[in-house]
Formats: structure tokens, C-alpha cells, sequence
């Protein structure tokens, strides 16, 4: 247990407690689409330094929602996803190199706005948006990403806005997210962060994470399609509310 733990600051029980969130998080990601990169990121948090957090988690969930991408593969709006390749790759180039103008707390306001508006607005999710939609939406939460860490909530309404049934929602959205947080851990590797003292434990985090991901997609075929609409309404309200105690916080410090 010392080799796996060796130089990362973990103890064995934090090793086996972050593998056991994985595989809950990517269990919940597959079976309602999205809520378990957030759930991850708060943990990973209570026992990962800042300057560590991000990177690893960008690793943990490019491998969750690749997993998920490749089993169900077939599902895929696979029309949206070189545009939003496109933007993200803009998007993680500029925020690798600038430093965020804007206050963290007004960001992560913004974020819980838009995420409030794209779950609920009728106009929203009525609009079918296409690839110049998915440009943007990439290089705008590409750009996030790299100071925020989770963005899924960003992008998931215009995912379920785009998608026509559940497994379409869960599959594009899987892929979308692996596609930038792909970019953002190369990103991240180009910068110089270190990942060779947290290889054995990504590899227990991405292993936990793919069984979740293989059960919560057995769920997702039971899944009445009105039951995991509304699922994922709640989830992004959610969501959208814990970004703004997170500007709270921000704002108050």
C-alpha cells in the first residue's frame, strides 16, 4: 500500500475513499448524465492540495467519461462534436496562458445563471442548437475548465437541448466532456505539472471508474425517459446552486 501512496501526501484510507467516490460519481454520471464530475471534484478537494487537484481530476474524469463515450458509442450526435473540438482547443489555449480577468465569484455567479437558464428556459431547450453553438459552447467552457475544474453543467443544457432520448444525452455529453478534459490534462502536461507520483492512484481512480460507469449504464437502460429528464433538471438546479455558495464563499474570502 506504501507504493501506491508514496510522495502523493495520501493515506491508505484516503487512496480507497477517493477510489470508492470514483466509482459513485461515474455511477451517477451514467445513469442520469452528469452530477458526478462535481461530486468527485468536492472530495478530491477535502484531501488534495489546490495545485494538484485540478490536474488529477482532469485525468479522472477524461478516463470516466471516455469509458462511457466508448460503451456507448453508437449513441453519439457525433455531428456537434468537431466543432465543439474546435472551440476547445481555442478555448484551453487561452486560459493556459492568461490569467482570468474576472473575479472567481462573479465567474462562478455567471456559470450558475447561464446553467439555470439553459435547464429551465423553454426557448432553451427547444432550439435544437447545431455546431456553431457547440463551437462556442467548447471554447467558452474550455477556457473555464482550467480555473473552475468541472464545467459538465455548462454544457449539459445544451446537450439535452440538441439530444433526442436519454442514452443520446448521456453518450454526447460523455464524449464532449473526454474531448476537454483530454485537452486540458496535455494541456496541463505542456505547463509541467508532474503526474508520475499520482500514477497508481489515477489508475485505481480510472478502474473504479469505469465499474460505475459499466453499472450506472445498466441503469440507464431502465430508466423511463420522462424519470431521467427531470433527474437531470434537478441535478443542473443543483448544481447551479452549489456554484453560487461557491461564489459566496469566493466572494467572502
Amino acid at each position: 500500500m506504501e507504493f501506491l501512496i508514496q510522495d502523493t501526501g495520501l493515506s491508505a484510507w484516503a487512496f480507497i475513499g477517493l477510489c470508492a467516490i470514483s466509482f459513485v460519481g461515474s455511477f451517477i454520471a451514467a445513469a442520469l448524465g452528469l452530477g458526478g464530475g462535481m461530486l468527485v471534484l468536492a472530495v478530491m478537494a477535502l484531501v488534495l492540495p489546490p495545485t494538484v487537484l485540478i490536474p488529477v481530476h482532469g485525468v479522472v474524469q477524461f478516463g470516466s467519461n471516455l469509458g462511457r463515450a466508448v460503451l456507448m458509442a453508437r449513441s453519439v450526435l457525433y455531428a456537434v462534436v468537431p466543432a465543439f473540438v474546435i472551440g476547445s482547443v481555442i478555448g484551453a489555449a487561452i486560459g493556459a496562458r492568461l490569467v482570468i480577468a474576472l473575479p472567481l465569484w462573479l465567474l462562478l455567479a455567471v456559470l450558475g445563471l447561464f446553467v439555470l437558464y439553459g435547464t429551465w428556459s423553454p426557448g432553451f431547450r427547444s432550439s435544437r442548437p447545431g455546431p456553431m453553438k457547440f463551437l462556442a459552447v467548447g471554447g467558452v467552457s474550455s477556457f473555464v475548465t482550467m480555473f473552475v475544474g468541472a464545467t459538465g453543467p455548462l454544457i449539459a443544457p445544451f446537450v439535452a437541448a440538441a439530444c433526442g432520448d436519454r442514452r443520446q444525452v448521456v453518450s454526447t455529453h460523455a464524449m464532449l466532456m473526454s474531448v476537454q478534459h483530454g485537452i486540458k490534462v496535455l494541456a496541463f502536461g505542456i505547463l509541467g505539472f508532474a503526474f508520475g507520483p499520482y500514477v497508481p492512484l489515477l489508475a485505481g481512480l480510472l478502474a473504479f471508474g469505469f465499474l460505475g460507469t459499466y453499472v450506472g449504464g445498466r441503469v440507464l437502460l431502465r430508466l423511463p425517459e420522462r424519470i431521467f429528464r427531470l433527474g437531470l433538471r434537478l441535478i443542473l438546479t443543483l448544481l447551479a446552486l452549489r456554484l453560487f455558495y461557491d461564489s459566496f464563499g469566493a466572494y467572502s474570502r
